[in-house]
């Protein structure tokens, strides 16, 4: 097992409150947790950015990485065990939040769509 890695079968559970974090909460917000090696995201925060939601992005796993748009990325110890309270299991992760709960999850892939 290597330190730090995620729990195997972790999953972003539904209807679970968000853990401690940062930013006011908005009735409905989009919650993006990814990690340096993620690759080019620049479809999947075009969409995001896009929809009209609130748009938090946490850089989490300790290598610093900006996020675009104007974004400030929440990141540090914090955000990482914000990661793992979460149980993301696969970066980048994108949550649908609802008043602070947990409504939908992608962890890997994500098609655009907010549903």
């Amino acid at each position: 097992m290597i330190l730090g890695a995620p729990l195997a079968g972790a999953r972003v559970r539904l209807g679970e409150p968000l853990p401690a974090h940062p930013w006011v909460s908005a009735g409905r917000e989009v919650v993006v947790v990814y990690t340096h090696d993620c690759g080019d995201l620049g479809d999947l925060w075009t969409a995001l950015l896009g929809s009209g939601l609130p748009v938090r992005a946490v850089n989490a796993e300790g290598t610093a990485t900006p996020a675009p748009g104007g974004l400030k990325a929440w990141q540090g110890e914090d955000a990482t065990r914000f990661s793992r309270a979460l149980r993301v299991g696969t970066y980048p992760a994108v949550l649908l939040v609802q008043d602070g709960r947990v409504l939908n999850a992608w962890e890997g892939t994500f098609a655009g769509r907010l549903e």
